[in-house]
């Protein structure tokens, strides 16, 4: 299955984690790294706190979403991820966007994710490298998506697309 996933940071050296996290799911059984967007300035979602580095990976999975999602909680886990407020500082968060074109709603679980389409946090980064994917609720494209979202607080603020495949 595609998957796409958005992460970010705003804790310790935000850069050096989500390449460390991205390099660890590269290498996790079962999960195979697509493509990753560059990386993202962008301004805190929730109570005051330092801007975040976001970007977006999008990988082939061959596992259940709710194990996904167990293997994404852990690997925050490693990278000294702590739940203390909810949209408070981070040092790696890592949210499941979409599977292939499942729709699923559970108890610990909404894919897509229920808050994607309004975030340009989000949306800036997985247009860079899935622009064609159809968002499966709303039926229409990442990059149609992207439109309807105001842009102003997402930075370039450094390229990957050199780095990896």
């Amino acid at each position: 299955m595609r998957i796409a996933v958005a992460l970010g940071s705003n804790l310790g050296d935000s850069v050096q984690i989500l390449a460390a996290a991205i390099a660890q799911l590269s290498v996790t059984p079962k999960i195979q790294l697509e493509a990753i967007s560059s990386w993202y300035r962008t301004k805190a979602v929730g109570p005051p706190q330092p801007d975040y580095i976001n970007g977006c990976a999008i990988m082939q999975v061959d596992m259940t979403p709710q194990l996904l999602l167990e293997t994404l909680l852990a690997t925050e886990q490693r990278f000294g991820r702590v739940r203390q407020e909810r949209w408070g500082p981070r040092s790696l968060d890592l949210d499941l966007l979409l599977y292939d074109q499942v729709i699923l709603d559970t108890p610990n679980l909404q894919i897509p994710h229920p808050r994607m389409r309004e975030r340009a946090f989000v949306l800036v980064p997985l247009a860079e490298i899935a622009p064609d994917w159809i968002e499966p609720v709303s039926g229409y494209t990442i990059k149609q998506l992207v439109k309807d979202v105001d842009c102003s607080d997402v930075h370039l603020l450094k390229s990957n697309l050199s780095h990896y495949p």
